[in-house]
């Protein structure tokens, strides 16, 4: 594989607050839009990774507007000159937070694990109280037509997998588009015809305004809390780890923004990645992405979309052998080595990463393996005396020990 040496380009960074328009009407203005000024002399003192990211400064102090999350479409010309770093584009959208509450709801009434290794449910005890029967003794209106889309979830959804299957992260990816609309039939806007199943559809609209009234302000304040926690994380740290791993996989990181979707519950390991397009979702409420360990698992779920090259070496080795793949050995992999790099910054030496390591994802298996003929790559790549082959090699032996 061809390595390219990649070169981070110097801007400096200002915020600016602005309104975007829907059908000639002013949306609330919820964020604030870092805008890249390229050639100033003070961009020339400090290296900064670009980042487009969708927070108002006072996201966390103010009260989230129902049915709208933090979104704005990006400008024209924006991304020109970013190179082949990760640009993020962080969102907090009310339907697909909708989307993901509904099904880990489900799943806890189905008795499935919500969370690797399996523990109690991620469900704080507040929440499980609401959902359950009313102080009256009897469930109004809109409980009821919540405990009915939490029906449907688990009937249709609950036991399929959000990472695995194409019809889920087609659904995902819906819902993240048509955050800011106010149904998903099309009465409000055209626009806003989700194009979904009509079961699927009709759940959402009925659990969403016992969602909205419930939790979805706590939750979005949430949200913005833990992207408000993570960008100063990114933005001083992000270049250098960016760096890292594009060498680690001798690729380029793929060029456009990528948008990550912050959801309270995000699935068993507190976060996916869908591909084509590069799409994250992410759990502010796990307790694996707080503080520095959500650096980690920003750039964890982002390599997906630039480490194509180990999962194609591992099909390789393993049709070889004609052995099965293991199902998580290409996440575990790329979580490693995404671990290894923010420890060994001055992040990771500070923060709390050093207790999320591959056992609570429950890759654990892998651990041993990764650090006989992984890490020695990644170790001598640190020191400059990687070898061409010194890749193949390494994901060969880990093949093979397995």
């Amino acid at each position: 594989m061809a390595f390219r040496n990649i070169k981070l380009p110097i801007s400096d960074f200002k915020i600016e607050n602005q309104r975007a328009t829907r059908g000639g009407r002013q949306s609330p203005a919820p964020s604030g839009v870092v805008t890249l000024v390229r050639g100033s002399a003070a961009a020339r003192i400090v290296s900064a990774l670009l980042f487009l990211v969708f927070l108002a400064s006072s996201a966390v102090g103010q009260v989230p507007t129902p049915m709208q999350g933090t979104n704005k479409a990006s400008k024209a010309g924006e991304q020109a000159g970013i190179g082949n770093y990760p640009v993020f584009e962080f969102h907090s959208g009310f339907w697909i937070n909708l989307h993901h509450a509904l099904y880990e709801q489900a799943r806890v009434r189905e008795q499935r694990p919500t969370a690797r290794p399996e523990k109690p449910s991620a469900s704080s005890g507040e929440e499980k109280k609401t959902s359950g029967k009313t102080t009256g003794g009897s469930p109004g209106a809109e409980e009821k037509a919540w405990s009915e889309a939490v029906e449907y979830y688990a009937a249709a959804l609950a036991r399929r997998d959000l990472v695995f299957d194409g019809e889920m992260v087609d659904i995902k990816n819906r819902l993240a588009e048509l955050e800011t609309c106010a149904d998903l039939s099309g009465k409000s806007e055209y626009r806003c015809a989700a194009g979904l199943q009509p079961e699927l559809i009709a759940a959402l609209e009925r659990g969403a305004p016992w969602y909205r009234a419930q939790w979805w302000n706590k939750h979005d304040q949430s949200n913005r809390a833990w992207i408000a926690a993570t960008e100063p994380l990114a933005r001083e740290f992000g270049a250098k780890l960016a760096e890292q791993l594009a060498n680690v996989y001798h690729a380029e990181w793929p060029g456009g923004i990528i948008r990550v979707d912050v959801c309270q519950y995000a699935g068993l390991t507190g976060g996916y990645t869908s591909l084509d397009p590069l799409h994250i979702t992410i759990s502010a409420r796990d307790e694996r992405n707080q503080d520095t360990a959500g650096l980690e698992e920003l750039f964890y779920e982002a390599s997906h979309g630039l480490a194509g090259g180990v999962r194609d070496a591992l099909v390789r080795e393993y049709r070889l052998r004609e052995k099965p793949i293991p199902r998580d050995l290409w996440n575990a992999i790329l979580f490693y080595t995404t671990r290894e790099f923010v420890k060994r910054s001055s992040v990771g030496k500070e923060g709390s990463v050093e207790r999320f390591g591959l056992a609570t994802r429950g890759w654990q298996n892998f651990q041993g393996v990764l650090e006989r003929h992984w890490k020695p790559y990644l170790d001598a790549l640190m020191r400059g005396r990687a070898g061409p082959d010194d890749f193949d090699r390494a994901l060969a032996q880990v093949v093979t020990s397995l």
